[in-house]
């Protein structure tokens, strides 16, 4: 082969390699830079390709929010995924704190939204924007945490499970519903502070949550198909030989186990952890 033929293949296959590298994906959480989009300008995500969506947006019909309850603070061990205590995005690393008691923080809130909707989150579970959840660098998963925006003096209490946002000087994304609670959808981003929450302390002074009859619901997985979500609550059913429920909108297919006692519940996560449908959530209602 001439060797001009020869230094043109090199360069063609260099620069696929590079184009491979450049494209894969924002580091070990599928990273996504979200947030701070407003009513009328959507951030284009640099996202790996995992995302039905290019641009994150507005939900088309959403359900109305405005009464969507604070996350309730219960104990909670430190998710098996999502926790390490370091890891690199974008090129720059976090270190993720040990515990976050006495943790407080004064900076810019984002929000996220549809894109994201349905997919995992870097603990494993679901992002479900309807729910009060939130992204934080930082924090240990699962976190409670109150947000209060600065602007108006709405809070609002997420439960964070999630890594992000790794743009700008954001310190956390809520969803959909916690954004739509603190008046902050309009202007896509806001001035918060931000409060870890104990929960033997939170429940010390507000109570449990606990009702007699049990209140507790075990969110195995958020599906966008009706069929699947059926099956999957067959399976939850099998594992858990405990009530499964679906709970549907206009777009997702939520399969919940329950209702539970805590101590019933406690069981209920053990054998669905041990089976390949991984660690649920905490449902209250």
């Amino acid at each position: 082969m001439p060797r001009y033929l020869f230094l043109v293949l090199l360069l063609v296959l260099a620069s696929l390699l590079v184009g491979c590298s450049v494209g894969g994906g924002g580091g070990v959480f599928g990273a996504r830079s979200s947030g701070g989009y407003s009513l009328h300008d959507k951030i284009v995500s640099s996202g790996n390709g995992r995302y039905t969506q290019r641009r994150d947006s507005l939900p088309a019909n959403p359900p109305d929010v405005s009464r969507v309850p604070d996350a309730q603070p219960i104990p909670e061990p430190r998710s098996q995924r999502g926790n390490s205590p370091t890891y690199t995005v974008f090129g720059r690393t976090y270190r993720v704190l040990a515990s976050s008691r006495g943790f407080t923080q004064t900076g810019t809130a984002s929000w996220y939204g549809s894109k994201f909707h349905g997919h995992d989150t870097s603990n494993g579970e679901v992002y479900d924007m309807y729910a009060m959840s939130a992204a934080h660098t930082r924090l240990p998963l699962p976190t409670y945490v109150r947000v209060t925006n600065l602007g108006n003096g709405k809070q609002v209490i997420v439960r964070v499970n999630d890594r992000g946002p790794f743009v700008g000087n954001r310190i956390i994304d809520l969803s959909y519903a916690a954004a739509h609670r603190l008046d902050m959808l309009e202007t896509g981003t806001a001035r918060v502070r931000l409060e870890a929450l104990d929960p033997l302390e939170w429940q010390a002074r507000n109570g449990s949550g606990n009702s007699a009859g049990g209140s507790v619901f075990l969110q195995v997985a958020a599906l966008g198909n009706a069929q699947a979500a059926e099956r999957l609550q067959a399976r939850a059913r099998e594992l858990t030989q405990a009530p499964v429920r679906v709970v549907s909108d206009q777009s997702l297919y939520r399969v919940q186990v329950g209702p539970l006692e805590e101590a019933s519940a406690e069981a209920a996560i053990r054998k669905l952890e041990a089976s390949e449908l991984g660690r649920p959530f905490r449902v209250r209602q």
